[in-house]
């Protein structure tokens, strides 16, 4: 979860200040952005919120396909 990495970072917040506003605790949160622990939909709403953006902005990796015809 590169991207979630990048908007703490920019953000000037750090693993517990985010799991403070989360409401869980710094490992849980560790283990979220390191892809330790599942991601579900409602903590994604959560995490997106704080960033002020949507889950799909934070969590959706776009995948581009080629295709040769």
């Amino acid at each position: 979860m590169n991207k979630l990495k990048q908007y703490r970072i920019n953000n000037n917040y750090s693993y517990g200040k985010m799991s403070k506003i989360l409401n869980i605790s710094k490992t849980h949160y560790w283990q979220i952005e390191n892809n330790q622990r599942k991601l579900y939909y409602d903590m994604a709403i959560k995490i997106a919120d704080i960033f002020k953006t949507k889950p799909d902005q934070l969590f959706y990796d776009e995948v581009r396909v080629r295709i040769d015809i």
